[in-house]
Parts: C-alpha cells; structure tokens; sequence
C-alpha cells in the first residue's frame, strides 16, 4: 500500500524561490494560486507552464469530487508530500469527511461509490504506480463502466499530468503548503468549505473556458513524441502536450541528445516501446546510431554526454520509482554538478519523460 501523508520523508528544498512579477500575474490571472513549487520553477518558462497546467487545467468529463479523488490518489502513490498535503486538504473544503478520505488512501472499498466511481479509482491508482503500467485493456474496461471514449483518455491525461507535478515537487523538495493544510483542517476550513462547491463551481467554468482548442490531427503529429499526443486528439489535453513537448525540445538549457537519452532510459525502464521508438528517431537525427543508443541504455553511460550530464541517465531510471529522501539526496548532488538552471530543465524533462511514457499506454 502507498504511503501515508506523515509517513513520507521529506527534505529541504534544493532550490531557492525566484521571484517573477510576470509570471506570479500570469497565475493569478489564470485562477491558480501562487505556490513554493512556481517560485523555485520560475526561471524556466517550459517547465513552470506544464505546471500551471495541472493546477488549471479541468477535465470535462469528471466532476470536481473524481477529479481532485484521483489527483490524491496519485500524488500519494508517488510519495509527494507536497501534492498529496494540498490535495488531502482540497477534499477537505469539497466536504469528504476525514473517514472517507481515509478509506480512499488505505485503498478500502468505498460503499458509498458506484461501480464507475470505484472503477476510474482503480484504474488512476494503476495508472500512478505503473508497477507495471496498465494496458489498452484497463482503459477499456473505464468505457465499459460508462466513460466516454475521449473520457476514458482524458483520465489517462490527468493521471500522466499529475505524475508530472509529483516529480517537479518531489525531485525539488518543494515547502508543503502547510498553512493551507492548517486552514483546510481546522474550524476555518470547515467554514468555507459550507461555500466551497459554488465558489468551485465557478472556477470550474472559468477554468474549462480557458482551455486551449485542440490541435488539428495532422498538427499533433508533427513534433517530438507525436503519436503520443495524437491519442488526445479532440481533447484540449492535446495542446498541453504539444505545447509541452515542443517547448521542452526547444529549450537549449540540455542538449536535445541528453533530453531525449532521458525520454529513453525512462521508456525501457517502463517497458514502453513507443515512447523508446520515438525517443530513438530523435537521437538518430542527433546523428547517434541504434548500437550507441542501445549501449546507452544498457550502461546508462554515452560519449556524446560531457562530463557534466554523465550523471544524468542513472539518475532519470531512478525518478520512474523512488524513494523520496534519496531521490532527494541525489538531486541535490546533481545540483551541484550541474547548477540550477540546468537542474531544473532536467527535472522538468524527467518529469515530462515519466508523464509522456504513462500516456502512452493508450497505444498498447
């Protein structure tokens, strides 16, 4: 069973804040609020936009309640003591009583779930864990419970953006947002949350009104991992990961060799052979033949890395399962080998790496 919240080891952040006036408007303007993990994110506007993502972005097909049950669910599946405090203290203000929240972290049958509710449960604690990741048939098996079939990926996309944000936080060690939690558990809390459902309510549409149109199919597939992205076609999800994905192997911070290195050693770690297939064709355009990629993955050592990024791929297998104080620790050590704004555009691409391989299991 994953862990609880106050089982959960926890360091100091290896990052410090960075204050942006532009980008601390663009989140209030966008209907998020200002956390410590945007702070120590904000010098890198791909990495930090991904994150405002999961923090905005609204599934259509799930009500507010599934929504944030699934998000927990996930945080707390990859030990993130930053997501899972926040999004424990959300349920709280939606008015899930604390028994209830405790049955849906030690994974106890819920009585008062229909069978679809209890199914997509399931299916995004599966999802989180990938041990192994689950298949085409998982996903079906939501259809079946009464998911539309853009639903049932749609699903697949908040868990796989989620994994996004657990990593970005975990990898960081990011404050928790303590007072909110303090607020959230206490007479306070139970007070707004008498209002909570209507103001969410209204986020909620705000929210949904801001989401960006979906590409067009032939659009999706034109840049990095595009077959990936093309399982989202008709869902604004679609545009996040283009945009995310684009925006990743634009930035010059890492080399396009060690980004997709890292999408690789992620992708035969998950056993996702579309992710590594993909990830392959950018290296061959990198000019990197399949017998030096092949060595790469199996040594987890490449020439064409300087110095430098020779402890990035040992460290990318290591950010699929984890645990959080030496995940942490070598982090921090990556840190001072690579200074902060490298490190943070090799989490962010960690990260996105573990996102997009999730995703993927809707072409199993």
């Amino acid at each position: 069973m994953a862990l609880l919240l106050n089982e959960i080891e926890w360091s100091e952040p290896i990052l410090p804040r960075v204050a942006d006036a532009d980008w601390e408007a663009t989140i209030k303007r966008r209907g998020a609020p200002l956390g410590d993990a945007e702070r120590r994110v904000s010098p890198s506007r791909w990495v930090r936009e991904i994150g405002l993502w999961v923090l905005t972005y609204r599934a259509s097909e799930l009500s507010e309640r599934l929504f944030n049950m699934g998000s927990m669910v996930a945080a707390q599946e990859n030990a993130c003591r930053y997501c899972y405090g926040a999004l424990r203290a959300s349920m709280k203000m939606l008015g899930f009583s604390e028994a209830s929240i405790g049955r849906v972290e030690r994974e106890v049958r819920l009585a008062e779930l229909e069978p679809k509710e209890q199914a997509f449960l399931a299916f995004c604690r599966k999802l989180a864990r990938s041990r192994p990741r689950p298949s085409r048939a998982d996903r079906d098996a939501l259809v079946a419970q009464g998911f539309s079939a853009q639903g049932a990926n749609e699903v697949a996309f908040v868990v796989a953006l989620g994994c996004y944000h657990t990593r970005l936080t975990v990898l960081l060690a990011c404050r928790p947002e303590l007072e909110f939690e303090r607020i959230a558990n206490g007479p306070i809390g139970f007070l707004v949350g008498l209002t909570e459902p209507l103001r969410r309510q209204r986020t909620r549409r705000r929210l949904l009104a801001q989401l960006p149109r979906p590409p067009q199919p032939a659009a999706l597939r034109s840049g990095p991992f595009g077959s990936i992205v093309a399982t989202l076609d008709g869902l604004p999800a679609a545009a996040v990961m283009k945009q995310s994905l684009d925006g990743a192997f634009a930035s010059t911070v890492l080399t396009t060799t060690v980004k997709a290195l890292i999408f690789a050693v992620i992708a035969r770690t998950l056993q996702c052979r579309h992710t590594e297939a993909e990830a392959r064709a950018i290296l061959a355009r990198e000019g990197i033949d399949d017998a030096a990629i092949e060595r790469a993955l199996q040594t987890l050592q490449c020439e064409r890395l300087t110095p430098q990024e020779s402890a990035l791929l040992p460290w990318a297998r290591d950010t699929v399962h984890y645990q959080t104080g030496p995940i942490q620790q070598a982090t921090r050590e990556l840190c001072a080998r690579l200074g902060n704004d490298a490190l943070i555009e090799a989490v962010g691409v960690a990260a996105l790496a573990n996102t997009t391989v999730r995703l993927a299991m809707l072409l199993e």
